[in-house]
Formats: C-alpha cells, structure tokens, sequence
C-alpha cells in the first residue's frame, strides 16, 4: 500500500473550499453593508462552486468513492450516510443554480434579485461546512475502512486520472464556446 489515503486529496480539497467560503461570507457581509453586489464575483464564485466544489470534487466522491462503496455491503448507518451525502451534494447544485438565476436577474437590473443572491450565498456559507465537517469527521474514515489497501491504491489513481479528464472537460468546453456555431 502506498500509504496515502483518498481521504487525504479530498479533505484538502475541502480546505480550498472552506476558503472559498469565508471569501463568499466575507463578500455576503459587504453586499449587506452596500446594498450591492459585483455580478462578476458571483460569476467568479460560481465557476469555482460548479467546477471545484461540485464538479471535481462531488465528482470524484460520487464516480469513484461512493460508486465503489455501493459495490460493498455497508452497514446501514454508513449507507445511510452517503445517502444523505448524495442529497447534500444535490442541495448545493440547486443552492448554486438559485445564485445564478438570481445573478442573472440582478445583472439585467431587477435590484430586489439582490436579495435572492445573499440568500443563496447565506445559505452556501452555512451548508457547506456542515457537510464537510459530515465528511471529514464522519464518513471517510469508516468508509475507507470498508476497502482493501489495493482499492485505496487505485482510487488515488482514479482521483488523478478524473482531474486530468475534468481540466481538458473545462477547457475544450470554452474553446467550443468561444468558437461559435460552425458555418
């Protein structure tokens, strides 16, 4: 066994994500001292949430850690954990689709939206570390100890090998983008 444990890259991605938090707390504080908020820190704060938090993080819990977890018998408790992980990853995707929909409504001029994105990000702040305190605190421990040291071994290899697909997902996705309809 490598030594490492899965548990590792994944709770220091959540450092990042606690950082990203306090800088949303920080900015929620200021729009309520203004009574404004810069749309494109809202579209800065959203990339971040849906590509880091969500899509490569959430991502490689739910493709690789809980997809082989689900293969294992579990004890009920566990299962019943990452159940209530999955409906939390899914509570922060509709938690971030309100602060675009929002955003999007501010930008065009509707000033009372800016209600609609301090809520979201109010409640952006007080769940996510709850559920990272659930899943460092809670989960990964006794779920790692439910696979063998060569599962381990090839789930830091399949957390590589995700992050290296996700980057070229990203970057093609903008280049397409960028490029317009094909005539």
């Amino acid at each position: 066994m490598s030594g490492r444990s899965p548990a590792g890259p994944l709770m220091q991605e959540h450092r990042v994500i606690e950082r990203m938090i306090a800088v949303l707390d920080r900015e929620l504080g200021a729009a309520a001292r203004d009574g404004r908020i810069d749309p494109r820190f809202i579209d800065r704060a959203v990339d971040f949430i849906r590509t880091y938090a969500d899509r490569c993080h959430h991502g490689k819990e739910e493709d690789i850690l809980f997809r082989v977890l689900a293969e294992k018998d579990l004890p009920p408790q566990l299962e019943a954990e990452m159940d209530g992980l999955i409906a939390d990853h899914v509570h922060g995707r509709s938690l971030t689709g309100q602060l675009v929909s929002a955003n999007e409504r501010y930008r065009a001029g509707d000033e009372e939206a800016l209600t609609a994105i301090t809520g979201a990000m109010g409640e952006l702040v007080a769940f996510y570390p709850v559920h990272i305190a659930k899943e460092d605190r809670h989960f990964f421990k006794p779920a790692l100890e439910c696979l063998s040291d060569e599962e381990r071994d090839q789930m830091l290899v399949d957390f590589e090998e995700f992050e290296v697909h996700l980057l070229h997902e990203k970057y093609e996705g903008l280049v397409r983008s960028l490029e317009g309809p094909l005539e």
